[in-house]
């Protein structure tokens, strides 16, 4: 399998793909080795984000902001990675660089947080797996990973339709750690942006990316 096979042709891999979204749309493989961005970035997998707190990560791109509430009870260990490497500001300068779409032609999903731009890499770790516990929706945001065990790293993937969610259902695999709180019109401008490519040539990057409390 090729990074460059389209939702359409196998909507799961690329949920799951580089080899997943890594491979295929969703879920990126997130490659154990990276190099480390920013300044005090993890090294190994960092602690859960507390029960019951919330972050507000903002998201900005030459096309607008997007907001993110993320939630310690969704995931608390994927939760804890993601505002950590935000914190540290690993995502900054970083793209979105996949847009898939749905068989029936349905946006599915953006996805960005490879420091190479490519979709097969990572913060030079992987963090455990959790349950899924709530629904994929419009505005869900999840971390790409492999079929792999315990393969999630860098990668995460906002949700663009309602439809996305019997597809990603079909796997459950993908830790939820929030949802759109604001701009989610700026999620829908990146995924047009590519024009249909699931691979754009000239992904929309992630200028600035910052986490304060909600």
């Amino acid at each position: 399998m090729t990074r460059r096979l389209t939702a359409k042709a196998a909507p799961l891999l690329l949920l799951l793909g580089a080899a997943a979204l890594g491979g295929c749309f969703a879920a990126a493989t997130p490659a154990p080795t990276g190099s480390v961005r920013g300044t005090g970035c993890p090294t190994s997998q960092p602690p859960p984000l507390p029960a019951g707190e919330e972050r507000l990560v903002t998201v900005q791109t030459a096309l607008g902001t997007i907001r993110i509430t993320i939630e310690a009870d969704l995931s608390p260990i994927a939760a804890g990675n993601f505002v950590a490497l935000a914190s540290c500001d690993y995502y900054d300068g970083v793209v979105f660089h996949r847009a898939a779409t749905l068989q029936d032609g349905t946006p599915f999903v953006i996805q960005g947080g490879d420091p190479g731009g490519t979709g097969s890499g990572g913060p030079g770790y992987t963090i455990a797996d959790e349950p899924v516990t709530t629904a994929y929706v419009r505005g869900t945001v999840a971390m790409a990973r492999s079929t792999a065990r315990n393969s999630v790293g860098s990668q995460f993937f906002i949700v663009l339709d309602d439809g996305a969610r019997p597809v990603l259902e079909s796997a459950n695999t993908y830790q939820i750690i929030g949802s759109v709180s604001a701009g989610m019109e700026t999620a829908d401008a990146i995924y047009g942006a590519a024009a249909g490519v699931v691979l754009p040539t000239n992904p929309v990057t992630m200028t600035d990316v910052s986490v304060t409390q909600p």
